[in-house]
């Protein structure tokens, strides 16, 4: 885990002890930010920087448009939708990120842009039938934008009364995704006007996720 247990650091002293000399590193950040893909390699370079001879080092950056990630993505939705009897307004939540590290010239918020992209024509939604927003801004300053807990309420108060939200940025589901997104924002969603809220899940286990997950590890180590 980049922040929490097993760490980053207790993990490569296993890896030590086993005695690699070869070493591949997949963040599970679809898409790369410095202050997540970048932040993870910087701990294990950190971890490395200790060992008296060091492993060879392959990363993935990301997987953001990777035909197997979008239509992962794009068959959940779909077998939400059946389950609830048909689509409704779908939002397009990411972890938020300062509007600073944007404007310095990080991907993160043109590769969500992609991603939703690529996601819409899978799925041959309509303009007017989803959003992209951001999630988890704090502090004084600007975030990316437009804020997924405004965006929420202003959709409420626009007549939206049903609406599914989705993190495509998320490999598993955790705290941002369980109680930020299906809980606080589902309360203010409601509190605005709204009459259902659908969280779908991240791709957590499912096996169109491992497999690509898999592939994406081969193919790395085969370039290199």
């Amino acid at each position: 885990m980049r922040y929490g247990k097993p760490s980053i650091a207790g993990a490569m002293e296993e890896l030590r002890r086993a005695g690699v000399t070869r070493l591949l590193v997949l963040p599970l950040y679809p898409q790369y930010s410095t202050a997540t893909t970048a932040s993870t390699y910087d701990a294990v370079e950190a971890a490395l920087s200790t060992w008296p001879r060091p492993p060879g080092l392959l990363k993935v950056t990301h997987y953001h448009d990777q035909d197997w990630y979008i239509e992962a993505l794009a068959d959940s939705i779909r077998r939400a939708w059946e389950a609830q009897g048909g689509p409704r307004f779908l939002l397009f939540s990411f972890h938020g990120m300062p509007e600073r590290t944007r404007r310095a010239g990080d991907p993160y918020y043109d590769q969500c842009q992609d991603t939703v992209r690529r996601v819409v024509e899978q799925l041959r939604l309509p303009e007017g039938q989803w959003r992209l927003s951001f999630q988890s801004r704090f502090g004084r300053e600007q975030w990316l934008q437009p804020y997924t807990d405004e965006t929420l309420k202003a959709l409420a108060r626009d007549g939206v009364r049903e609406v599914n939200v989705v993190c495509p940025g998320f490999s598993a589901d955790c705290l941002e995704t369980l109680e930020e997104i299906d809980m606080l924002n589902r309360e203010l969603f409601m509190e605005a006007g709204g009459e259902r809220f659908d969280y779908i899940p991240a791709l957590n286990d499912d096996p169109r996720h491992i497999a690509g997950l898999a592939g994406l590890i081969r193919a790395r180590l085969a370039s290199a």
